[in-house]
């Protein structure tokens, strides 16, 4: 079976019937041998080249994907902050670690005893802090837990309650005064 190609050359007189059939000859045992011949130096290069490429494109798109989906996370936190955050007022100066740093918000009464009571707690929102409460935070520690600071409340949650030990059975008939606050 000749192909048109083949047909144009020979109604052209630019090749002879013998080298068309030798041609067809060629390609039909190509088609029907069972060894495959082996790929040479450069195929193989250029295999191992496109190999490379495809890793390398797999590995720059997991990494777009990984920081898109942290930036899609802070943006949910900043989003639920927003919504939920207390507004502060007071004159009391709240104390309390972030990481190695003592940082200072100032509350009024009521604010110190719902963070004391874990009805509220601190989150670093930006480069500032805010007080949400507790089913906001929450929502916050599904997304990022490095973003809750301060959750008095949280701790009770995670920590079975344990036995007094007799030492804490005993302070505690002892009420701290109110004009201790750290």
């Amino acid at each position: 079976m000749r192909n048109p190609l083949q047909e144009q050359l020979l109604k052209a007189g630019l090749a002879k019937k013998s080298q068309a059939t030798q041609a067809v000859r060629e390609q039909n045992k190509q088609r029907q041998s069972k060894n495959p011949q082996a790929p040479s130096a450069e195929q193989a290069e250029a295999e191992r080249a496109r190999a490379e490429k495809v890793e390398r494109d797999r590995a720059l798109e997991a990494a777009r994907k990984a920081q898109a989906h942290a930036h899609e996370v802070r943006a949910q936190v900043h989003q639920i902050v927003e919504q939920n955050k207390v507004k502060r007022k007071g004159e009391i100066a709240y104390r309390f670690n972030d990481g190695e740093a003592i940082k200072t918000l100032y509350v009024d009464t009521a604010l110190r005893t719902q963070l004391a009571s874990g009805a509220l707690a601190i989150v670093r929102h930006g480069e500032d802090y805010e007080l949400i409460p507790r089913a906001a935070v929450e929502k916050v520690r599904e997304r990022d837990a490095t973003a809750v600071v301060l959750d008095h409340g949280g701790a009770q949650k995670a920590a079975p309650a344990e036995a007094l030990s007799e030492d804490d059975a005993y302070y505690a008939q002892f009420k701290v005064p109110d004009d201790l606050i750290w």
